[in-house]
């Protein structure tokens, strides 16, 4: 009754590859992007912007482009933190270097220079894998926060350090700097991640996205079968880091303005976007939205509840955020190990019987 795929069929190959063969998440899909491009921008304020839809949409990409990595390839990877490092200061020193350039084609090549770079951090996930492979990708995160600081070209040569986004527009509108409206922010990354999760979702679906399947199921029976896993893994690296390095560039030009590597592309960013993944659901590009949604709002909801609502101090609700956020993420690895995008799945089966029992 509210989710059937009796009377859906297709008649030609090009319906039957289609994103979404169902006509319910066709039209369900549909209706979000309507809501999203059409009403949102008339409702949203400052803070929603900053707290909710903004990072919720640039962590989006991120997770993507992680997931991708590592739900989709199999391949894990620490250093997430440090190629957004890489996107957000490859996308300031174009900005600087070329002002008459659109921000757009800017983020568009922050993020392929992260993809260069993922490429070269990717060389030994050919050699080694799992464990000592999430190793290597740390140590590349260590470096590159290391580099950045160190390097006094990255940042121009500024004495405090600190990256700062110039004014850009996008058809005469501001979307970069401090003058930018809350609409506009939200808008020029609502664009980015629809693309990037267009890209993904066929990526995923085609014969790119199954040799990775390959490789992440069993790595020496794909390569029996004919998957090159040197071209599988560094192009499951390549494509992660190109959508990571999208959402660092957003994350400095766009919403933050102004950022300190050490500071806003630590550690703690890489376990973020991993929490974001586990909980969401690996090898799921909705898992990418469900744990980007839910670890974006966990936060803002326990901070309204225990500094808004009881009066407790700020950093206890802090402390207490931490402390729900790690037993989630347990609770899900024990009894939920696929996240929230099974639990979606699961729903869907049993609308699909009600009200029959299952």
């Amino acid at each position: 009754m509210f989710y059937r795929e009796a009377g859906d069929f297709s008649t030609t190959y090009v319906e039957d590859n289609q994103t979404f063969p169902i006509r319910f998440d066709r039209y369900r899909y549909y209706a979000v992007l309507a809501v999203a491009f059409g009403v949102i921008p008339f409702l949203i304020n400052d803070y929603w912007a900053n707290a909710v839809f903004v990072p919720f949409l640039i962590y989006a990409i991120a997770a993507i482009g992680l997931n991708i990595l590592t739900g989709y390839c199999g391949q894990v990877s620490l250093g997430t933190g440090g190629f957004m490092a890489v996107g957000a200061y490859a996308c300031y020193k174009l900005m600087t270097a070329f002002p008459d350039v659109s921000i757009v084609l800017h983020v568009l090549l922050a993020g392929g220079i992260t993809a260069g770079v993922g490429v070269l951090f990717g060389l030994p996930s050919l050699r080694i894998k799992g464990f000592y492979l999430a190793v290597a990708t740390l140590a590349a995160q260590f470096f590159l926060v290391w580099l950045f600081n160190k390097v006094p070209w990255f940042y121009n040569y500024s004495a405090s350090g600190q990256i700062n986004a110039p004014e850009r527009t996008v058809f005469g509108i501001i979307v970069t700097g401090p003058n930018t409206d809350a609409w506009a922010k939200y808008l020029i990354c609502l664009v980015f991640v629809t693309f990037c999760a267009i890209i993904a979702r066929n990526l995923t679906r085609g014969t790119v996205g199954r040799k990775w399947m390959a490789i992440r199921d069993m790595d020496i029976a794909a390569e029996i079968i004919g998957v090159n896993p040197l071209r599988a893994k560094l192009t499951a690296f390549a494509v992660s880091s190109f959508f990571i390095g999208v959402a660092g560039a957003l994350f400095f030009s766009v919403y933050l303005g102004a950022v300190e590597v050490g500071e806003a592309f630590g550690i703690e960013k890489s376990f973020l976007v991993l929490f974001m993944i586990i909980i969401g659901g690996l090898g799921s590009i909705f898992g990418s939205f469900a744990g980007a949604a839910f670890m974006v709002l966990l936060p803002v909801f326990l901070k309204n509840v225990f500094v808004g609502g009881l009066g407790w101090p700020t950093d206890l609700a802090q402390h207490l955020n931490f402390i729900v956020s790690g037993g989630l993420i347990v609770m899900f690895l024990i009894l939920e190990p696929h996240g929230l995008a099974q639990l979606w799945r699961v729903a869907k089966e049993k609308l699909r019987l009600w009200p029959f029992p299952h």
